[in-house]
């Protein structure tokens, strides 16, 4: 038998929730990881464990701004994900979906790498078709608040797209729809980390509008198996959505939570932020048909890790969640006449939740 050479491997954004997960699940398949981060939103706490690694290696550098490294493989993931974080500064977002795109693609196509362009459901806007499959173009709002994203990310695969057919860039396209797990920051705004740091601290969930609206939650672990099975596919060039189809509206979800604590809630009504789409699920046939992939981790058992990896950086480092939650509660109040309101789904007279 003859040893196979672990392949090079640059993930870019690789301190973040996601890139840091894929970075540890490339180390632990033997390969060789370069993580390029600005920590804008990523975290040396989320790649710590790897940094004794020999096969590991971290620069801190900004996709807007060109760099060379010899690699066979690029996954691009640079760029901020939350509303709170892309939207407060709407124009570096678009710069890192842009400019972090084009620096990716011709790094990709100065070394001869395959490239993986982390994309997202924010494509299809707030859609008129349901599910969503790849053929669907999307409702977006071109001069909304969530625009530098939507739009950003929108461009970011036209230059994916554009690449391959005139220079023959070996692209992938994953379509991410909405991800949680351990190591979620817990001021980003997200309603997973929403729901759990507001438990934790004995605070009312805040539903924005009726609480209707539905998204689907893919564990983190089963995204990035599917990442890696798109990388490593041949020949797969149009976009593929990444998500779990099982679809919860938010109510649902703040029930689950709630019933995982074993402890009542208050929930506080918001206003509906603009654009914010009001179904958000993926039809992934594509990714089961040509990779043989789809989601195996059931919500529950999913937010119960989530949670416990929650318990455990806040027990750590109360005062940082402090500053983080005081951030998260300022970006909940944007909206004009909030309050708090009993939910048919919670009692509201013991907001004192496990901390």
């Amino acid at each position: 038998m003859r040893e196979v050479a672990p392949v090079q491997i640059l993930v870019t954004g690789g301190a973040g929730f996601i890139g840091s997960h894929l970075c540890e699940r490339l180390i632990n398949a033997g390969e060789e990881v370069i993580c390029l981060d600005n920590f804008f939103t990523g975290s040396r706490d989320n790649i710590a464990h790897l940094l004794d690694n020999p096969r590991f290696e971290l620069i801190r550098h900004d996709v807007v701004e060109p760099i060379r490294l010899e690699v066979d493989q690029i996954y691009n993931l640079a760029c901020p994900a939350s509303p709170i974080h892309y939207q407060f500064n709407p124009v570096k977002t678009v710069e890192a979906n842009v400019m972090g795109t084009l620096n990716s693609l011709r790094l990709a196509q100065d070394v001869g790498a395959r490239i993986l362009q982390a994309s997202t459901s924010e494509v299809y806007g707030d859609p008129t078709v349901h599910p969503q499959t790849e053929a669907y173009r999307g409702n977006v709002n071109p001069i909304g608040p969530r625009a530098c994203y939507d739009e950003g990310k929108r461009v970011a695969e036209t230059l994916m797209m554009d690449y391959h057919r005139q220079d023959g860039v070996d692209i992938r396209i994953a379509r991410i729809f909405n991800t949680y797990g351990p190591r979620m920051d817990e001021a980003d705004g997200r309603v997973v980390s929403n729901f759990i740091v507001q438990t934790l601290r004995g605070e009312p969930l805040t539903l924005f509008g009726t609480g209707e609206q539905s998204r689907s939650f893919c564990y983190v672990d089963d995204l990035v198996e599917g990442l890696i099975r798109l990388m490593n596919a041949e020949g797969i060039h149009e976009p593929v959505n990444l998500g779990n189809p099982h679809e919860f509206t938010m109510l649902e979800l703040a029930e689950q939570i709630a019933e995982l604590f074993g402890t009542p809630s208050s929930v506080r009504f918001c206003p509906l932020p603009e654009d914010d789409p009001t179904q958000r699920c993926p039809d992934i046939s594509r990714a089961g048909l040509l990779l043989g992939w789809a989601p195996r981790i059931e919500l529950r058992e999913g937010l119960q890790r989530t949670i416990a990896d929650f318990q455990r950086r806040l027990a750590k480092a109360p005062e940082r969640g402090g500053q983080r939650a005081t951030a998260r509660r300022a970006s909940e109040r944007q909206g004009n006449g909030e309050g708090v309101m009993p939910s048919k789904l919670f009692q509201s007279e013991s907001p004192n939740l496990r901390t």
